[in-house]
């Protein structure tokens, strides 16, 4: 029999843009919920229950609801929202965050799918810490850009819809002025910092995808590597790697300028390491789609895995 999977809040950005990477799979089924039914407990829970694998895009809060609606304890879930991806219980849903965790996410029963900012965040810093030249403690300062849609209906609206009250057609914001973005916790947790991170983000008028960056000073990392050293590290780390590409040091000298739009529509990231003439400062760099690795790519990516299919399966 084919995997019976439902996406539980389908109509939202990332639940349509999953459902449409799944469209016209012969290896799996779709479950569907009667529009008018979508807020009704008792349809919802037999839905969820009828599932081999529920995808939740939901508000945390509906999220949390939504896993206490199963009781089939054959149910496999992944959560698209923050509320669990900090929580015991649930395996981060990154599977080149090590060279085994693809196997732990195939084995498990609750996955966590990460925030957007928080791939390219611990794709760049993770290969570091876990080869000791970035100390633990070292305070590490994350930054970028991102298209609105990664702020979800409201934002979307902000930016969209002029009859919105709070329309903008500002081209460029900072936000998360309160150091307290939600992507952070998951930061600090799986790019293994014992310091937590000071956070930058902005947003820019275009719908999808983003830029993160981390800037380092090398002379403060442990042993002093050379940038050649950060990129052997983290290339290493993605060798192999159906969706991640370190590009290669004698490229990034080359370019110029770099824009978050490139890789829209595809689950793929790019990584940078950018060295200063001088050789003594870095600026490392991840480019991807904030809808695609950043959510529903990589949510598709853990469902292959979950299934046992090839994790580049309807992904490109």
């Amino acid at each position: 029999m084919k995997p019976k999977i439902f996406i539980d809040g389908e109509v939202g950005t990332t639940g349509l843009q999953i459902r449409e990477r799944l469209a016209g799979r012969a290896d799996i089924e779709m479950l569907s919920i009667d529009p008018a039914r979508r807020k009704d407990d008792t349809a919802r829970a037999d839905k969820l229950n009828g599932a081999d694998i529920v995808i939740l895009c939901l508000p945390d809060d509906a999220a949390r609801a939504a896993v206490k609606l199963i009781t089939n304890p054959a149910v496999r879930v992944i959560d698209a929202s923050t509320a669990h991806r900090t929580a015991d219980g649930w395996t981060y849903g990154f599977p080149e965050l090590s060279r085994h965790h693809r196997q732990e996410i195939a084995a498990a029963q609750r996955v966590t799918n990460p925030g957007c900012w928080a791939t390219g965040a611990t794709a760049l810093i993770r290969p570091l810490v876990d080869a000791g030249l970035l100390a633990s403690d070292y305070p590490v300062t994350i930054g970028g850009i991102s298209g609105y849609s990664g702020g979800g209906k409201a934002m979307i609206a902000e930016f969209e819809d002029k009859n919105d009250p709070t329309y903008t057609t500002v081209p460029y914001r900072i936000y998360g002025l309160d150091l307290r973005h939600k992507h952070v916790p998951e930061i600090q947790k799986y790019a293994r910092l014992g310091v937590r991170p000071l956070f930058t983000p902005a947003v820019g008028r275009y719908a999808q995808g983003m830029i993160v960056e981390v800037p380092l000073y090398l002379s403060l990392l442990s042993g002093k590597p050379t940038a050649a050293d950060l990129h052997r590290v983290i290339a290493d780390a993605y060798s192999g790697a159906a969706f991640i590409e370190v590009v290669p040091l004698s490229a990034s000298r080359t370019m110029k300028t770099l824009t978050p739009e490139d890789l829209n529509g595809s689950n793929r990231m790019k990584l940078f390491v950018f060295a200063s003439e001088a050789g003594d400062q870095v600026r490392l760099a991840a480019l991807l789609d904030n809808l695609g690795k950043g959510a529903s790519g990589q949510a598709v990516q853990n469902m292959n895995i979950m299934l046992g299919f090839p994790e580049t399966t309807a992904l490109g």
